[in-house]
């Protein structure tokens, strides 16, 4: 996984291209593959930070971290994609490591809370992600609230 090109920045930095690239990729795994329906452009993309992997010119991985207060009190990393050709590569980890480390950079007084599918828990609590709350549906997909204490 030493050829990813890592673009980050704020959703102005964003190039049209790597805008497109980002929706495309969203609405392709989160709308196509998991069959949901939801309003993906939710006005939160315009406040966060996003990072991007690139592999050549084609976007692999990709997640949003969202400023305290915006969603929740604490930080947040949403939208956590994966292009699926690059699933059991190891990219997911090297992404989530990136997500984690530049969201205690921007925001290192605050905790991380995330909105976890349920069946990634295990994946999340990896990271020290624990479990808040009960399940809940999301979309037609189970879910769950996790933070990592800062």
């Amino acid at each position: 996984m030493n050829d990813i090109i890592w673009v980050e920045g704020t959703f102005e930095d964003l190039s049209v291209h790597q805008l497109y690239d980002v929706m495309n990729l969203r609405q392709e795994v989160f709308l196509i593959e998991q069959n949901t329906s939801y309003l993906d452009a939710d006005n939160v993309d315009q406040d966060s930070f996003h990072l991007l992997a690139y592999i050549g010119s084609n976007l692999h991985g990709y997640s949003r971290l969202i400023p305290p207060g915006k969603k929740y009190e604490d930080a947040s990393i949403g939208r956590v994609v994966l292009h699926k050709k690059s699933r059991g590569s190891g990219l997911s980890k090297i992404l989530m490591d990136k997500s984690i480390h530049t969201c205690q950079v921007l925001y290192p007084d605050k905790d991380i809370r995330i909105s976890a599918q349920h069946p990634l828990v295990d994946f999340y609590q990896g990271y020290g992600f624990k479990t808040v709350g009960k399940i809940y549906d999301e979309d037609g997909i189970p879910h769950i609230e996790m933070v990592l204490e800062k």
